[in-house]
């Protein structure tokens, strides 16, 4: 495997299974573009399939490649094959290939699962040229910060070119590009007629921990359709879902959003993201036998007890579990000075200062121009005595109601969202709320399992608490709540609270803002 190309060659029996999937192929489709087509091993299931196209044309850079496959294929009963050693992303695809025949066109392939980045890194010239890129309406949304696999290009590019052909395009790619693809369709009013995503298991056929299928997409005139059946293999007869937009947004599940839609709007109240420092190996701490606090580096600490708070991770709230590590917090506001740590908790500032080579080696661009000991996701509410939170890094959302330890606020990490609380029973009642199963519905819709962090921000802010609260059962809501009190309030106490005080005005309670519009006080 030659990684700076992005190199996973498909094996042939995993090859075999995809033209079965989409075949009769030379029944469909007598022309066949194979745009990255390497060794060669997609051509030749062609030439052995049923009933192989009457007419192939392969593409491949690599010379090593290009000449393997040239050999393997030369064969004088084969149906006209060419191998032409190029550049895909320097191909007029539609003008600059010379077809014998005429007829529907399919595109089918394996393109390189990398990213131009780590072809940057690697001084591979397998890159598309970038003025080009720059020319593609919309193409931000889809290269975000500069970063994208090189599979996208390769599939706007054939979109791009082969619309007049009204051609089938059918390639390996791993489900985030094809995501990315359909997202780009839709911005940029690619015409695109259906599309489909059949799943593969990558770690099977090629050793990869990630996700990937078969991505197909019809393009040419018609009525354009930017949605994709999802099924759970290959050969699969129905489909398990539909991924498409909805209010210009893409969610992985058609039919679940519209159950649970009314729930989809603006949340209320702020969601923030939990700590990050990026020096855990300083910043975070535990208890060793002796009951002395120890960091990663297997150091004794003693330093100011008020800059020392409990801290919960993305699995301890998706397990439930109590905090188990503390964080040093430097600050109390994001442009707070830690200089002036030196004075007000020397200990601390000697502990931070003995390592500073850790502070120094951070990487991320937020850090610069900051304070040395500068964190991110630090504000009032962070020292809110009550949150609710959850995981942004499992598939399944939990939210939990967190209270203090030990009269401590508790602290949560970067990979975690929240809402402060000015109540426990605020806090209790906000995750029963949030723990129904309509608003569990709505969000499994919407987030995509293969992605990094399937729980967001940006989904969260989503989550209409008003409409929620109106359409859930009053009944469920309590029982869920008066099961899930934990250490925040008694039975009785929560009960003598919802005896006076109704739902609305636990959740909702309004205050005067500077501007006189009211706001919801979730958020201190």
């Amino acid at each position: 495997m030659l990684r700076d190309f992005g190199d996973f060659q498909t094996p042939p029996a995993l090859v075999s299974e995809i033209l079965k999937c989409l075949g009769p192929i030379g029944e469909k489709w007598p022309r066949v573009l194979e745009p990255t087509c390497g060794r060669g091993n997609f051509v030749r299931g062609l030439l052995g399939s049923p009933a192989p196209p009457s007419e192939i044309q392969a593409i491949e850079l690599q010379s090593v490649h290009f000449e393997e496959a040239r050999r393997a294929l030369e064969h004088p009963s084969a149906p006209r094959v060419v191998v032409k050693k190029a550049n895909v992303f320097d191909l007029d695809l539609h003008n600059g290939v010379q077809w014998k025949n005429t007829g529907p066109l399919l595109v089918v392939g394996n393109p390189p699962w990398v990213t131009n980045a780590e072809l940057g890194t690697l001084g591979s010239d397998n890159l598309p040229n970038k003025t080009n890129l720059k020319k593609l309406r919309g193409i931000d949304a889809l290269t975000g910060s500069s970063n994208f696999d090189i599979a996208e290009y390769v599939w706007l590019k054939l979109i791009r070119d082969l619309a007049p052909e009204q051609a089938t395009i059918a390639l390996l790619c791993k489900t985030a590009v094809a995501r990315n693809v359909l997202r780009f369709a839709f911005d940029a009013a690619l015409p695109i007629t259906h599309a489909s995503i059949r799943k593969i298991d990558a770690k099977k056929w090629f050793k990869a921990s990630v996700e990937a299928c078969l991505f197909r997409v019809d393009v040419g005139p018609g009525e354009r359709r930017y949605e994709a059946e999802v099924f759970s293999d290959l050969h699969a007869s129905k489909p398990e879902s539909i991924m498409g937009f909805v209010n210009g947004q893409l969610v992985a599940d058609v039919e679940a959003h519209e159950r649970s839609a009314f729930a989809d709007g603006v949340c209320p109240v702020t969601w923030r993201q939990g700590l990050k420092h990026d020096a855990a190996s300083v910043m975070e701490l535990g208890y060793e036998g002796s009951g002395s606090l120890r960091n990663k580096l297997g150091e004794t600490i003693d330093v100011e007890s008020e800059h020392i708070y409990p801290l919960l991770k993305s699995s301890d709230l998706f397990h439930q579990a109590k905090p188990q590590k503390y964080v040093i917090v430097t600050q109390k506001t994001l442009n707070e000075s830690t200089n002036q740590l030196e004075w007000s908790a020397p200990r601390l500032w000697d502990y931070l200062t003995t390592h500073i080579d850790v502070f120094e080696r951070r990487k991320s661009s937020i850090y610069r121009n900051k304070s040395s000991f500068a964190m991110f996701g630090i504000g009032n509410y962070s020292f809110s005595l009550y949150k609710v939170g959850v995981s942004g890094l499992h598939k399944t959302p939990k939210f939990r109601a967190i209270g203090p330890v030990e009269g401590r606020p508790v602290m949560l990490d970067d990979t975690c969202y929240f809402v402060s609380c000015r109540s426990p029973e605020q806090a209790v009642l906000l995750s029963g709320l949030l723990n129904a199963p309509a608003c569990l519905e709505l969000i499994q819709s919407m987030i995509f399992f293969d992605s990094k962090r399937p729980i967001t921000k940006k989904l969260l802010q989503r989550i209409d608490l008003k409409a929620l609260l109106e359409r859930t059962d009053r009944y469920s809501l309590l029982s869920r709540v008066e099961a899930d009190l934990g250490n925040l309030l008694t039975i009785v106490e929560w009960q003598e609270i919802v005896r006076s005080v109704s739902l609305e005005e636990i959740l909702f309670k309004e205050v005067a803002s500077n501007d006189s519009s009211p706001q919801m006080v979730l958020d201190l």
